[in-house]
């Protein structure tokens, strides 16, 4: 509730460094206030690495009729009968 009063927004957060920012001292040039961490093996991440977003299904879309297919299988929906905070906020 009160993680944006005062100097608790710095406390709060991580950010995020490559090894050579860290040892050039990107972090004081920059004057972050908040702690910072250092990034390791993120090359070598795939989509596969992911635990809960690993799929990679192919998807294809019919130009003429606009079916669209997820590994061969057709999908469809409904179009949305109510949009939420559409106009006040200029979402869509």
């Amino acid at each position: 509730m009160f993680g944006a009063l005062g100097s608790a927004r710095h406390r709060c957060r991580l950010t995020f460094l490559s090894q050579a920012a860290a040892e050039n001292g990107v972090a004081e040039r920059l004057n972050l206030h908040s702690a910072t961490a250092v990034v390791k093996g993120c090359r070598t991440v795939q989509k596969g690495d992911m635990h809960h977003n690993g799929l990679l299904p192919t998807i294809t879309v019919d130009s003429q009729t606009y079916e669209v297919r997820i590994d061969g299988e057709l999908i469809t929906s409904e179009p949305a009968d109510v949009l939420p905070m559409a106009q006040r906020y200029f979402l869509f």
